[in-house]
């Protein structure tokens, strides 16, 4: 079993898309025998709370279903996950800190740099603050990083 935790800030926008997209790929391909998702915040503002409205949304309009709810980052997330996706190098930093030795460190990883068409260090743009679009570029971002 290949086990991955998305994480950004607050994990309500895009980490949760990043694991409802990549679930709905998982689930096409008929792989969830062998792939096991959760995501996180390294933030904990939103634990508890569902994805942004906006982010459910956007990703329903697509037919995908936004269903996690908002959990902390903790450093026994690396003992429980292959591979640790940050959604930009901030929480990448913060999540190589937070892990405890470089067996740890090596699971981190940015989601854009999955994404052969993507520069290296890529980032996710965070669109809390933004328009509506924000929220659908999200959506196809994660797409081509899942």
């Amino acid at each position: 079993m290949i086990r991955i935790c998305f994480t950004c800030l607050g994990n309500i926008c895009r980490s949760p898309t990043a694991e409802a997209v990549m679930q709905w790929l998982i689930d096409q391909e008929k792989l969830g025998d062998k792939i096991q998702l959760d995501s996180s915040g390294t933030g904990d503002w939103h634990v508890g709370q569902q994805a942004d409205p906006r982010t459910r949304a956007a990703a329903k309009a697509r037919g995908i279903d936004v269903t996690s709810i908002a959990r902390h980052a903790h450093s026994d997330d690396f003992g429980k996950f292959d591979y640790v996706i940050a959604m930009d190098r901030s929480n990448r930093d913060n999540l190589l800190r937070m892990a405890p030795d470089d067996a740890a460190r090596a699971k981190v990883h940015l989601l854009r740099d999955f994404d052969p068409k993507s520069p290296k260090d890529s980032e996710v743009p965070d669109p809390y603050y933004g328009g509506e679009d924000g929220f659908n570029e999200v959506l196809d971002i994660c797409d081509a990083g899942c």
